[in-house]
C-alpha cells in the first residue's frame, strides 16, 4: 500500500538539472526581462519545437555543409563583380540593352534567391535589403 501513496505524493516528474556559464546565465537573466527563469526557459524551448518547420529539421552535417555553402558565397566577388557591370552600365563602357539589362537582374535576383534559401534552410529569416518578391528565380 506504500506504493500508491508513493505515485500520488509525486505530483512531478523529477527536474532536470542544466549548466550555464556565467556569461549564458547573465544573458538569460537579462532576456527573461522578470520573468522566472525556469518558465521562460520552458516557453523557449517548447517554442522552438513548436515551429512549423521542427519536423523538417536537418542533420547536423547538413546544417554544416549549408553554413559552409553560406559562407562561401559571402566570401565570393559576386555582388562586387555585379556592382562593378552595374558602374560600367551606367557610365556607358558597357553597352546595355533591355536583354543585357533583364540578364543581369535575373542573376542578381538568383544570388538573392540562393542567399536567402540557404539561410532558411539553416532556420534563420532572411534579411533583405530590397522589398522582398517572394518568387523563385
Amino acid at each position: 500500500m506504500s506504493d500508491i501513496s508513493d505515485d500520488k505524493a509525486k505530483k512531478y516528474p523529477p527536474p532536470f538539472s542544466i549548466r550555464f556559464t556565467f556569461e549564458e546565465r547573465a544573458k538569460l537573466d537579462e532576456l527573461s526581462e522578470g520573468v522566472p527563469l525556469g518558465k521562460f526557459i520552458k516557453e523557449c524551448l517548447f517554442k522552438l519545437a513548436m515551429r512549423p518547420d521542427a519536423s523538417a529539421r536537418l542533420p547536423i552535417q547538413d546544417k554544416k555543409l549549408i553554413a559552409k555553402l553560406l559562407g562561401l558565397l559571402g566570401k565570393s566577388r559576386i555582388a562586387n563583380n555585379l556592382n562593378q557591370l552595374a558602374k560600367a552600365a551606367n557610365s556607358g563602357s558597357l553597352p546595355v540593352n533591355d536583354e543585357v539589362q533583364k540578364a543581369l537582374m535575373e542573376a542578381a535576383d538568383a544570388i538573392l534567391w540562393m542567399r536567402d534559401t540557404l539561410i532558411q534552410a539553416l532556420g534563420l529569416k532572411p534579411v533583405r535589403a530590397k522589398q522582398d518578391k517572394g518568387n523563385d528565380p
